[in-house]
């Protein structure tokens, strides 16, 4: 069977829940295809509302309310900008916390490469721009990639953490 191991008391799954779960709780912050393909946008250069709208595809109303809502998460940050002759405006820029799901949206996108492309195949490539060599995202340990099958997951909580509402 194709599973991670679960070690200690998550064995037994009849006996916790995930109710503190980090997957769960990231999914309350980026959980809609506007907020993901925001971030896209985001890693490929876009900073202005317009043209978060315009590219992802949406209406500015939902464009406002995914920024917001990306912004008080901490993921985006406002800085002004002015164009010459024009009122001052605000732009959205990566926080850290916005910059470190990279990894989780390449592997969606790796995802969508593998399964979702048909005969045509990714319709962009990822490469280290100081080498030129592919780039992909993998489960590691520091010496190999670790396939689902040899992944341990281990409890950072007590048994009693674990019944807490």
């Amino acid at each position: 069977m194709d599973a991670a191991r679960l070690d200690g008391f998550l064995a037994d799954r009849d006996t916790w829940r995930a109710t503190h779960c980090s997957i769960g709780k990231a999914m309350d912050v980026i959980g809609t295809r506007s907020a993901v393909l925001i971030l896209r946008e985001a890693y490929y250069g876009t900073t202005r509302f317009d043209d978060f709208a315009k590219r992802v595809g949406i209406t500015e109303a939902v464009a406002a309310s995914r920024l917001r809502e990306l912004t008080a998460e901490g993921l985006f940050e406002r800085q002004p900008y002015k164009e010459p002759g024009q009122r001052t405006r605000s732009e959205y820029v990566l926080t850290e916390k916005g910059r470190d799901l990279l990894p989780a949206v390449l592997a969606l996108m790796q995802w969508g490469d593998k399964y979702l492309q048909g005969k045509y195949g990714p319709p962009i490539g990822l490469a280290d721009d100081a080498t030129g060599e592919p780039v992909r995202v993998e489960v590691r340990s520091p010496d190999r990639e670790v396939p689902l099958a040899e992944l341990r997951l281990t409890p950072n909580f007590t048994e009693e953490d674990a019944s807490r509402p």
